[in-house]
């Protein structure tokens, strides 16, 4: 079979990738990155704000349902993308081919300066501090934060740069770990005596069924879906993956029905053991959760816990992140230092570079200023910026199904076209979520003045892909 760009790929079977990658990851090593990129840490404090919003521990629940619903339609989009595109960075030729290369550019650009470096810097910071909390101790200082966080990013860094083995095994191991944290929850949920899912007023005047139920559960998944997206690192990584117009859609779907379930478990004992009171009043929730079953040791073990799954997702970034980039640059439309392939590692070491060093410049950029309004610019831009590509994505098999209607494809959407624009719709109330806020307006802006500069990049530099960039090392 031949790609867009006139490439031979390998076959089912094969062990050869596109670009120099091996074929070397399995459906499970495929589904982790897809788990672990999504639950992040997220989950251990997103639902107090989600319940205060909806008003009612029910209601609660029914937004994460609706927000696991819309996930599950995102996730059968890209499911059929990624059986179509199995290849490395496949999310870059799909925006490419949709809407022409300025899209895919800008994507990959935004994504290794802005979404996932920004996302990483976040990830590190929040790693040090319940890293500490987890060891008894207090990280003080914005140096010392910097210092810890920065050896984190460049430990991973060195670790995927060793070899897609070594960062699929931390990846493996830190899904496992995260999420047998939550089902643990679940559990002491389970064995506990409940508190009440009701407000007091509720439970008297029957708040859930009033008229604006269906408005209290859209704003509602504003905050919820914060927890959720990740799924498209699999497209990423398809040049690795061994059958991958099998088990690209296959870890998609299956690893977002996974988060899914543990998504609803863990809110479900929120409330079963904190009540909806004690669940908008925590400022900790999850260790607050566990404290009451396990009051002594407890808030220790859920900072491990956040540590770990914070790792995990750190981890999942610097893993297929650089692929994305990697593609792009194969294609010709990035400087051809990033297209090349380690002799020794087999890994896109220049890519990997790249963005663990824009990582930590970020990192360094946040902290220099008033940390909480640094970070939450940071946060805010990184949504808006990723909630417009995901929905472009989205789109994008729409536009497929247009242009290339005779393609093979091993995995098709039920319910077309209706389930591919709910999640389109999802990401775009996201967006004008993030925009209308007003604390969060500067941010948005930010990252849409973010968008235009990348393009002012690609006229300036990737114009004609044709012609392969110098970028002072010859090939």
């Amino acid at each position: 079979m031949t790609t867009a760009r006139g490439e031979e790929i390998g076959g089912e079977g094969t062990a050869e990738g596109v670009g120099g990658l091996k074929r070397v990851l399995g459906p499970i090593d495929a589904t982790c990155v897809v788990v672990g990129a999504i639950i992040g840490v997220g989950i251990f404090f997103t639902p107090s704000q989600v319940a205060e919003i909806a008003g009612s521990g029910r209601v609660a629940l029914l937004a994460w349902a609706v927000g696991g619903a819309i996930a599950l339609a995102g996730a059968l989009t890209f499911a059929e993308l990624g059986g179509l595109y199995p290849r490395t960075g496949g999310q870059y030729e799909i925006l490419r081919d949709a809407y022409g290369p300025l899209p895919g550019f800008l994507y990959v650009f935004c994504n290794a300066t802005a979404i996932q470096a920004g996302a990483i810097a976040i990830i590190a910071m929040v790693c040090s501090k319940h890293l500490a909390g987890a060891l008894g101790k207090e990280i003080t200082g914005t140096v010392h934060l910097i210092s810890i966080s920065s050896i984190l990013i460049v430990g991973l860094t060195m670790a995927n740069a060793a070899g897609v083995r070594w960062g699929a095994r931390i990846q493996n191991l830190t899904v496992l770990a995260k999420v047998a944290t939550l089902l643990v929850v679940t559990l002491l949920a389970a064995s506990a005596e409940p508190a009440a899912f009701e407000t007091a007023a509720e439970a008297t005047e029957g708040g859930a069924e009033s008229p604006g139920l269906v408005r209290l559960i859209f704003m509602a998944l504003v905050p919820a879906f914060f927890a959720f997206g990740g799924w498209q690192h699999a497209l990423w990584i398809a040049g690795e993956v061994r059958q991958p117009r099998r088990n690209v859609p296959l870890s998609i779907v299956g690893g977002v029905m996974v988060v899914v379930i543990v998504y609803l478990l863990v809110n479900w004992a929120y409330l079963r053991l904190l009540g909806y009171e004690g669940v908008t009043g925590s400022t900790s929730l999850a260790a607050d959760a566990v404290a009451r079953v396990w009051p002594g040791t407890g808030r220790q073990i859920v900072a491990a816990a956040v540590a770990i799954s914070a790792f995990g997702v750190l981890n999942a970034q610097l893993l297929a992140g650089p692929r994305l980039i990697h593609g792009m640059a194969l294609d010709g439309r990035f400087f051809s230092l990033f297209a090349r392939v380690s002799a020794r590692f087999g890994t896109p070491l220049p890519a990997i570079l790249l963005l663990g060093s824009t990582s930590i410049a970020l990192l360094v950029a946040a902290l220099a200023a008033k940390e909480q309004q640094a970070l939450g610019l940071l946060l805010t831009g990184v949504v808006f910026i990723d909630g417009v590509f995901f929905a472009m994505t989205g789109c994008a098999l729409i536009i497929l199904r247009r242009k290339r209607p005779d393609a093979d494809r091993p995995v098709r959407v039920p319910g077309y076209p209706f389930v591919p624009l709910l999640f389109v719709l999802g990401e775009v109330g996201i967006v004008l979520g993030a925009y209308l806020e007003p604390e969060a307006r500067k941010a948005a802006i930010i990252g849409a003045v973010w968008i235009v500069v990348a393009a002012v990049f690609f006229f300036a530099f990737f114009r004609d892909g044709s012609r392969r960039k110098e970028s002072g090392i010859r090939e």
